[in-house]
């Protein structure tokens, strides 16, 4: 049986909710039953289990752990940020084995529950506490270098000279895309000897257009055509479903604006979208969150920092899928070389708030 909890609003019935069909196993469809008393929970951040993006891919890991080792699935999606440490309580409630939090915005309720509740494993995507925690494996991601090869790909294709991009909030986890995006255009522009610009974000200045959250895709739309009006003709959101706005105003254009998507292949999540969808940036945090969760199953787990990158497949640029043969084969061999330069150390990707190396 899965499990769901949704928001504050059944607080006063979470815990007998989650206790009253704790010992069942998930409905996983396949997997040994032999693990059916372990339990993986997994708390999201406010964008939800199905923002096609940052939550739904980490979920993914998840449910493929569950699949795969036959175990009881819980989690608590939040509605707000005034959820986490709700939802983290609860989890601990419910007895689960090990718990994921889903985000940056997660690390105070999580680093808490972690140092509380020695007995339970946790792993969180995109944060690391200040002070190892025993108990706790951070997931982090550099995607400031596949953003570079965003970047590059943005100027490349651009035909007005002007590539945009909007973020959700201004912390590390999105301005890390939005850093690597605007180096990777500048780099284009060192090579090609061309002046295209980068709206909505200035990474000396560290200054930008943010719709402020990452739920509202009526604020995402707005940004987007913001950039839009001033020139931009390729989209770089970094807002989670508020980005899914943004996708919108590239398709309104009548293919003359197409987009960028994040942290999942969007041709595959938000396939509505792909036909205005040139590539994504990818994390890997589907295949980090199932290795977490197997390794506490399997007795193998340890607290160290994992670092998906370009080297090992962490991070990557997707396919190009309709836009395959549109993207010129020179252009295609250029982004590959930034990949193995960027990995020699050829290239220095510059951005500051880059996971430090575990």
């Amino acid at each position: 049986m899965k499990k769901y909890v949704r928001g504050t609003a059944i607080v006063g019935v979470l815990t007998l909710a989650v206790a009253a069909c704790g010992s069942k196993p998930t409905d996983s469809g396949s997997g040994s039953s032999a693990n059916k008393d372990f339990k993986a929970c997994m708390v999201s951040d406010s964008g939800g289990f199905d923002d096609k993006s940052f939550n739904q891919t980490s979920y993914k890991g998840l449910q493929d752990a569950v699949k795969d080792k036959g175990l009881t699935e819980v989690k608590a999606e939040s509605k707000s940020d005034n959820d986490y440490p709700t939802n983290m309580t609860a989890m601990v409630n419910a007895k689960c084995n090990v718990i994921v939090a889903v985000g940056f915005k997660l690390e105070d309720a999580t680093e808490k529950a972690a140092a509380a509740n020695a007995g339970i494993k946790f792993a969180i995507v995109d944060s690391a506490p200040a002070k190892p925690i025993t108990n706790l494996k951070p997931l982090l991601f550099n995607t400031a270098q596949s953003s570079f090869q965003a970047g590059y790909l943005a100027a490349a294709m651009s035909k007005s000279g002007k590539v945009g991009t909007f973020g959700g909030l201004k912390i590390p986890t999105v301005t890390i895309f939005m850093d690597g995006f605007a180096e990777g255009v500048r780099y284009y522009n060192t090579q090609k000897s061309k002046n295209v610009q980068v709206l909505g974000w200035d990474d000396a200045k560290q200054a930008g257009l943010f719709t402020g959250d990452f739920e509202d895709k009526a604020k995402g739309q707005n940004n987007a055509q913001n950039l839009i009006t001033q020139g931009a003709d390729v989209i770089f959101p970094v807002a989670g479903p508020s980005g899914l706005g943004g996708l919108q105003a590239a398709k309104a254009s009548n293919g003359k604006v197409n987009a960028i998507w994040v942290d999942t292949d969007g041709c595959v999540s938000a396939a509505e979208y792909c036909s205005v969808l040139l590539s994504s940036v990818q994390k890997g945090m589907d295949v980090a969150v199932k290795d977490a969760v197997v390794s506490v199953v399997d007795n193998k787990f340890d607290n160290s920092q994992f670092t998906g990158t370009l080297e090992n497949g962490g991070t990557s640029l997707a396919p190009f899928h309709e836009f395959d043969s549109k993207i010129p084969a020179d252009v295609k061999s250029e982004l590959d070389q930034i990949k193995a330069d960027i990995i020699s150390g050829k290239i220095t990707v510059q951005s500051k708030v880059q996971p430090k190396a575990s």
